[in-house]
């Protein structure tokens, strides 16, 4: 991981779109875009829109950043939008974007590789309030958004079903909720950085994610070095077997009580944030690596393939 040494090229940072994620993106669209130009490179930031095609092929990148987040930004659709064009973007191509951010169909993937991971299904929303899709405690979440939007856990007491928001879609995913840690670990290229253990006063959520002081970061966390070794390998065969590229974060949550067996791997997220607060440039920063070097690696590794 290295600055470019010849001449730099100019790069698109997309950000903001229109998910439910667009804040986040335009914190991490903003803090890379800052970063490629203290590095020397010539940046444009697009905030994304109906219009994107026409925005790039009035730009005309060498490069396109892809800072979106969620829907249609990191699901395999602005992928899509840039491989036409065939302009070299960073992250993962269509094929492991999409894949990444159906939940259901990802685990199914996970499974089929060994990887640990709880039962789940997805259910009709309206199935879902009218009674236990499974034994409480389980989740209830979209099977395609990310950073912990529209979450529901059921608690083991729960008399009654949830009853979900009318901004939920019609299909959800009900899945075995997972107790003990929250672990992540980043893997860059072909390399899982580290381990991060993430201490909050209650569930991981949206607020606990971005805003400062949301969440204590311990880097490298303190477990077991089985629990690390294991990690570490989980995190880059998820990488492998979804077909990512580039960087990816994997979150697993850990039942201290079961050793081992009590490592669960919960997703892989095909462009993690990159926010003051975020996981991944804080695990490549205990790794020696600066923010601006990660971005520019990003950079030198974007491509049109897959």
């Amino acid at each position: 991981m290295g600055g470019a040494s010849k001449t730099l090229p100019k790069v698109a940072v997309l950000l903001g779109g229109q998910s439910a994620e667009r804040d986040v993106s335009l914190s991490s669209g903003a803090e890379c875009a800052a970063a490629l130009r203290d590095a020397g490179y010539d940046v444009v930031e697009v905030d994304v829109g109906p219009e994107l095609a026409q925005d790039l092929q009035r730009i005309q990148p060498d490069v396109v950043f892809n800072a979106l987040h969620g829907r249609w930004g990191e699901d395999g659709c602005v992928q899509g939008i840039l491989e036409w064009l065939q302009i070299p973007y960073t992250h993962s191509g269509v094929l492991a974007s999409a894949l990444a951010m159906d939940k259901q169909r990802s685990k199914d993937v996970f499974q089929s590789a060994g990887l640990p991971v709880v039962q789940s299904g997805l259910f009709a929303k309206q199935e879902v309030s009218a009674r236990h899709m499974m034994p409480p405690p389980y989740v209830v979440k979209p099977n395609n958004e990310g950073s912990s939007v529209g979450i529901y856990i059921v608690h083991e007491d729960a008399n009654t079903p949830p009853q979900l928001d009318e901004t939920m879609p019609d299909l959800v995913m009900v899945e075995q909720f997972a107790p003990g840690r929250e672990l992540t670990t980043t893997v860059v290229g072909d390399r899982a950085l580290t381990v991060t253990d993430i201490l909050t006063d209650g569930w991981y959520d949206y607020d606990a994610k971005y805003k400062p002081g949301g969440s204590r970061h311990v880097v490298p966390a303190d477990v077991p070095q089985e629990i690390f070794d294991l990690c570490l390998d989980y995190a880059l065969k998820a990488h492998r077997v979804l077909g990512c590229r580039g960087v990816s974060r994997t979150d697993f949550r850990w039942d201290e009580s079961k050793g081992a067996e009590g490592l669960i791997l919960l997703e892989t997220n095909t462009q993690p944030g990159m926010t003051p607060t975020s996981l991944a440039p804080e695990q490549a920063q205990h790794m020696g690596y600066s923010f601006a070097a990660l971005c520019a690696w990003m950079v030198e590794d974007a491509s049109c393939a897959r």
